[in-house]
């Protein structure tokens, strides 16, 4: 009989994150819920600093906090003030009151014996002026101090500049300079680094060379929980034999989903225009879309000026319940990402691989190569509605591929992106930073 692992010396772990939803604002937990629970449930005092204000919701958090005593962790709310828009002043303003708010309760907690003093402060990047404070109380705390990166930040904001391309090009490195130099002095001051990407990682280990020694890093994806999901059934032999045309006409529309923000860094257009002349081939498919921004109004006057073969049907922002079953229910999911948002691997692609679907990619790189290690799904040029309309017409048409990158798609949840075993190896990893 095997004995069980020892469970490390308790710690008293700070993670300092002002985006993820708390408990209480939605299931599933998010990246720093899921490892503050695995923490916890490891013996660790665990205390999550957040804001008052969800960055999600675009609302304020209110005390008492929605906290189920099984969480076994403590949330802190940082008065900051309030934003409507993800790219505003007011934002940057928040953010700023989130650094210096933070430092100064953390400071006079621990000096006044309130708080423990802690022995790991992880800080997420975005924003910076979270692990900006982290570094400076880690040194004065003496604490370890751990960078997650989140997000390729500033570079994310030059596709948002205002003008041509030439133009946002020249601007950039004027208007981004600043925020740069922040960078490089968080990463290089952090005692390790962690990502959520093998890409954002190697991007971050970059500027922080000029460190004395190599720190400790490592990559946990952000993953989603496979048992929210039932596997995909095999396909009958029936269903898959392409040279039948009575089982062909007999087939049901091939159900797609695409699952995120619609904004500017999503390749909508791209989709409208497929969706077009997918109905213009004849083919047969449905094109779910759940969620909201500010694209939403726009995309579905487009859809309801469709008619043909082919549909898009707008859901908005479902329930976690709903968003799930209609997950389940598709057999494409759609990453419908622009390479120049530097997204690496999406929430969506975790959630369509957890679900068995077969995945139609835009981004290159490190995703890509996943997807085809895993032979999980298929490429397109993002901004080619084409291309798009081809790898959508591929699985449409060859149901014995679908069948076979739906399962590899499974096994790449498996292998890569399993919470209940990514996040306890990031767990585990933390604990040996000290």
């Amino acid at each position: 009989m095997s004995r069980a692992e020892p469970l490390p010396p308790p710690l008293s772990i700070w993670i300092v994150n002002p985006f993820d939803d708390i408990p209480g604002e939605g299931l599933p937990p998010l990246r720093y819920w899921s490892l503050a629970r695995v923490l916890a449930a490891r013996g660790h005092d665990v205390t999550w600093w957040t804001a008052t204000w969800s960055h999600r919701r675009k609302a304020a958090r209110t005390p008492p906090l929605t906290i189920r005593d099984d969480e076994n962790f403590a949330v802190r709310l940082v008065a900051v003030r309030p934003y409507t828009r993800n790219v505003s002043l007011a934002r940057i303003g928040s953010h700023r009151d989130f650094g210096r708010t933070f430092e100064r309760l953390a400071s006079e907690g621990v000096a006044s014996g309130q708080l423990e003093r802690p022995d790991i402060i992880l800080a997420s990047l975005p924003p910076l002026e979270g692990p900006e404070a982290a570094a400076r109380l880690a040194k004065r705390l003496d604490a370890v101090f751990v960078c997650d990166v989140m997000d390729a930040w500033p570079e994310t904001f030059a596709r948002i500049l205002p003008g041509p391309a030439w133009f946002r090009r020249t601007i950039a490195p004027m208007l981004l300079s600043g925020m740069e130099k922040r960078r490089h002095s968080v990463l290089a001051a952090a005692d390790a680094i962690c990502a959520q990407s093998d890409t954002l990682l190697t991007c971050s280990i970059r500027p922080a060379a000029a460190a004395t020694s190599p720190r400790p890093q490592h990559v946990c994806h952000l993953g989603a929980y496979l048992q929210e999901y039932p596997e995909p059934r095999r396909l009958s032999p029936t269903e898959i034999d392409s040279h039948d045309p009575a089982a062909a006409a007999a087939a049901p529309p091939l159900q797609c989903v695409y699952a995120g923000t619609l904004e500017a860094g999503q390749d909508l257009d791209a989709l409208v225009a497929a969706t077009r002349l997918l109905t213009s081939a004849g083919c047969s498919a449905e094109i779910h879309v759940a969620g909201t921004g500010a694209l939403e109004g726009r995309l579905r006057a487009a859809a309801a000026a469709m008619n043909g073969s082919t549909r898009i049907v707008v859901h908005g922002l479902l329930p976690r319940a709903e968003y799930v079953k209609r997950l389940a229910e598709s057999d494409v999911g759609l990453v419908l990402v622009k390479p120049e948002t530097l997204v690496a691997v999406p929430y969506k692609a975790c959630d369509y691989a957890a679900a068995g679907l077969a995945i139609v990619n835009s981004l290159p790189g490190e995703l890509e190569r996943l997807i085809a290690d895993h032979a999980a799904g298929l490429t397109y040029k993002a901004g080619d509605a084409a291309s798009l309309a081809r790898a959508i017409t591929a699985f449409a048409a060859d149901r014995k591929l679908l069948d076979e990158c739906r399962h590899g798609s499974r096994r790449l949840a498996e292998a890569v992106f399993d919470r209940e075993k990514t996040y306890l190896q990031f767990a585990k990893w933390l604990e040996s930073c000290t």
